[in-house]
């Protein structure tokens, strides 16, 4: 009989403190970080399509306080976690590497683990699937060589415009620009055609984070940060 009285006496004890600590947690106090705050975070770990691999972990750190007029939501020094969730290797014909980034979660002050959704701005493209890259493959290449021909032949043309600006009060310039212009333009295709051979056989660009980099994030979600 006392056996079962002490049982009941636990059971009820427990049944008491839930609660009591759901009573808790619902009277706590929360401030809410939007999605659309950008943070300033530093990699703790680097980051490159050349040498990680799906899996690994890395981690990095706030740089600022995020606060309000009254409290420090989360203050600079709190640890972010995240995942890469996959890597694709830059291959030749330009294609470059591809990196998927997954930040998990940060830890406040008080130790709690909240869900993080954020993506990195600027510096990168961002795939339609949310892949990190910096260039495509060889269709971006062949206009990349296209615009610096263009390039050429302008700064050629340009050049004899100033060289005939001074000679017979600028008639001279009947004769350079032309001869400039055209030299320019073969310059500017042996150019092209010299660079698009080479990447065919050249691999794209790695996308790569040093360690201590500053990278400027944004949220993609809001955070509920307790203060209490």
């Amino acid at each position: 009989m006392k056996f079962k009285l002490f049982i009941i006496t636990l059971i009820m004890s427990l049944a008491a403190g839930f609660v009591s600590a759901a009573t808790l947690k619902s009277n706590a106090i929360t401030k809410r970080i939007p999605a659309g705050t950008k943070f300033t975070i530093k990699l703790l770990d680097p980051i490159s399509t050349k040498t990680n691999k799906e899996g690994d972990y890395f981690s990095a750190v706030l740089i600022h306080d995020e606060k309000t007029p009254t409290n420090v939501i989360l203050p600079a020094g709190s640890m972010i976690r995240g995942s890469i969730s996959k890597v694709v290797k830059s291959k030749r014909f330009s294609r470059g590497g591809v990196i998927y980034l997954d930040f998990d979660h940060i830890v406040t002050p008080n130790g709690r683990q909240l869900p993080l959704d954020m993506i990195i701005s600027g510096k990168v493209n961002f795939n339609f699937d949310g892949g990190l890259y910096l260039n495509k493959g060889y269709g971006e290449a062949l206009q990349d060589n296209w615009s610096k021909t263009v390039d050429i032949t302008v700064n050629a043309t340009d050049y004899g415009m100033d060289l005939g600006e001074d000679v017979l009060y600028g008639a001279a310039r009947v004769l350079t620009v032309p001869i400039c212009a055209l030299g320019g333009a073969i310059g500017g295709g042996a150019y092209w055609i010299g660079d698009s051979v080479a990447d065919m056989f050249r691999k794209g660009k790695d996308v790569e984070f040093n360690q201590d980099e500053t990278l400027t994030v944004i949220l993609t979600q809001p955070i509920d940060v307790p203060i209490n």
